[in-house]
């Protein structure tokens, strides 16, 4: 059975997400103006993404191993915007994005949210296929040339599901008794 684990990208576990989607990164991207694509993934600190500035980091957990990953941080009181979706090469193809997609809709929803953006890349079609087949309305045009458009920008109302005022307090006190930082 998967665990899912709230943390921050300074957490040790989450090595694994951090590196593959670096390397990932530079072999779909290379270098622009010199710098290595990876570079996006330090553009926002880790603090960012704590619960207590309005993120969420997450790690899929199944037998000690990182299988998937993701994240959100606060756009506005009303935006979070979705970052680092990410499934283990391994794993793929059962579902796991999926699952992180849910699960960060799901907790930026309790935490107040009413809408999630995100972006992805030009040259990751597997991903873009992802957030059409969520809901996701695409902010482009769909027949336009990826490459030219570049960064391909999704949006998505997350309406109250019934009873989320409740489950939020009930899901942050069991984050806390867990011991998982956020």
């Amino acid at each position: 059975m998967d665990e899912l684990v709230y943390t921050l990208p300074t957490d040790p576990r989450a090595r694994p997400l951090i590196d593959d989607l670096a390397r990932d990164y530079d072999e779909r991207y290379g270098l622009n103006d010199g710098v290595p694509s990876s570079f996006e993934l330090h553009r926002y600190p880790a603090e960012q993404f704590a619960s207590t500035n309005g993120g969420a980091f997450l790690l899929v957990m199944r037998d000690g191993v990182v299988v998937a990953g993701g994240a959100y941080k606060r756009v506005s009181s009303s935006v979070a915007e979705i970052k680092r979706v990410w499934t283990n090469p391994l794993y793929r193809r059962q579902g796991l994005a999926r699952v992180v997609m849910a699960s960060l809709e799901s907790v930026a929803r309790s935490a107040g949210y009413s809408v999630a953006e995100l972006t992805t890349g030009a040259r990751q079609p597997e991903a873009v296929a992802l957030y059409l087949s969520l809901g996701y309305e695409p902010l482009f045009d769909l027949e336009g040339d990826y490459e030219e458009i570049s960064y391909l920008s999704f949006r998505k109302p997350l309406p109250p599901e019934d009873g989320a005022e409740d489950r939020a307090s009930d899901g942050a006190e069991d984050r806390a008794t867990d011991g998982l930082a956020a």
